[in-house]
């Protein structure tokens, strides 16, 4: 199971092409949990729009931590 999941906002650029902005994470919760995900954003989609994606395999940009 994903530990995290990168939260972005899409954004089409001048060029015709999709560009996502991180704007936050997501954190699944524990099987016997009521709710699904923790989002935590640290910007507000002006679209409205968010997409989830599994972190790179690489590593690079590890998930922030969680401010509760």
């Amino acid at each position: 199971m994903t530990r995290y999941y990168t939260v972005t906002t899409p954004e089409e650029g001048k060029d015709g092409k999709t560009r996502f902005h991180k704007i936050g994470v997501a954190f699944p919760q524990k099987p016997d949990a009521k709710s699904f995900l923790t989002i935590q954003l640290f910007a507000v989609p002006v679209t409205g729009q968010l997409v989830l994606f599994e972190p790179k395999p690489d590593g690079q940009g590890d998930a922030p931590a969680l401010v509760e």
